[in-house]
């Protein structure tokens, strides 16, 4: 199919669904989403003002994108496309004992055509975030145990850190002072001081931990417990879990408003059961204030630089549900990519 046709009716397809949905009694969206699509090895960029939607190829199966913070440049990981199977039950890549070497790629957002460089990101790689300047990239190498760093301007690996069994999410803390990790095989969260790159604690939280969300203050981190269906909470001046949120089932990625009054949290139920609930949680009072319906197989979560608006991807249904974070309904929903598993927003 000529590219041009397959971008307007994936274009007209979003804005379809964007009035069915009701998107016109809702905020205005704008900036961008960007979608890495693991069941048909793509990335998709939806322009949220008129719900274009375009869908690259990529050289990789990419599991997790990531943008700098000056929006210049779009990072994606994962391990090479050819011959590399499909993801597990859980929505994240099936590990080998002999596999290659994951990469990295940095496009240039304004051609998400070709990247600009390709770099090696350790055995398996989970997710990519990067230092508050973006000079650095920090990758989780899940079949090494370990985070690649990188230096994006070099274009060169720094270093290796090592975690727990099979790290996967993580995030920065607000300060840029320090990364906590979430570590899938051991239950725990690795704490990482960014200037020194040396693990600095270690904390238990509970089954399958799959990503980790501070709260704006940085005062506290809300940890996704993937096989327990509830998300921990970490006080980060004891770096002590001080109590925990049952959620729906199986619950992946999870992110706050910038306002600091919620976290919403993505289940994604498993292969045979898929689950389509958002939870809502109230950070004041620790609870789930709301259920939100997205489409099956609920897993990543970013809200946009306003804070009016949550995207979640759905695996299974193949979309991006836009929530407005004020009446707590979807008001818009996208058709990406087959798959799309981690999500990144850039401003206009």
């Amino acid at each position: 199919m000529n590219k041009l046709i397959k971008k307007t009716i994936l274009c007209a397809s979003a804005l379809t669904l964007m009035i069915a949905t009701g998107v016109c009694s809702a905020a205005p969206l704008s900036g961008f989403i960007y979608t890495a699509n693991e069941r048909d090895a793509s990335i998709s960029e939806i322009t949220l003002a008129t719900g274009l939607v375009r869908t690259f190829k990529a050289s990789i199966v990419p599991h997790n994108v990531q943008i700098t913070p000056d929006g210049a440049f779009l990072l994606s990981v994962g391990m090479a496309a050819e011959g590399h199977e499909k993801q597990n039950m859980q929505g994240m890549q099936k590990m080998q004992p002999d596999n290659d070497e994951g990469k990295l790629l940095i496009f240039d957002v304004r051609n998400l055509d070709k990247p600009i460089a390709t770099l090696p990101a350790g055995k398996h790689p989970a997710h990519v975030i990067t230092d508050r300047e973006g000079q650095r990239a920090f990758v989780t190498s899940s079949e090494e145990n370990a985070i690649t760093v990188l230096d994006l301007a070099r274009r060169t690996v720094i270093g290796k850190i090592g975690t727990g069994a099979s790290p996967h999410g993580l995030r920065p803390s607000p300060d840029g002072r320090e990364l906590y990790v979430a570590n899938v095989g051991d239950g725990s969260v690795s704490v990482v001081d960014t200037t020194t790159l040396k693990v600095v604690g270690r904390i238990p939280v509970g089954k399958a931990p799959v990503q980790v969300g501070f709260t704006p203050d940085g005062r506290q981190v809300y940890v996704s417990l993937r096989d327990e269906n509830r998300v921990a909470i970490i006080d980060v001046a004891t770096r002590r879990v001080i109590g925990t949120v049952d959620v729906a089932r199986d619950p992946i990625q999870l992110y706050a408003t910038s306002d600091g009054k919620t976290m919403y949290v993505a289940n994604q139920g498993s292969e045979k059961a898929w689950d389509d609930k958002v939870s809502v949680i109230d950070l004041a009072s620790r609870k789930v204030t709301t259920t939100v319906t997205t489409g099956p197989g609920a897993h990543g979560v970013v809200v946009d630089s306003s804070g009016k608006t949550a995207f979640v991807t759905n695996i299974e249904a193949g979309t991006v549900s836009a929530i407005d974070t004020t009446s707590q309904r979807v008001t818009a929903t996208f058709k990406v990519g087959a798959g799309p598993n981690g999500i990144t927003y850039r401003r206009n």
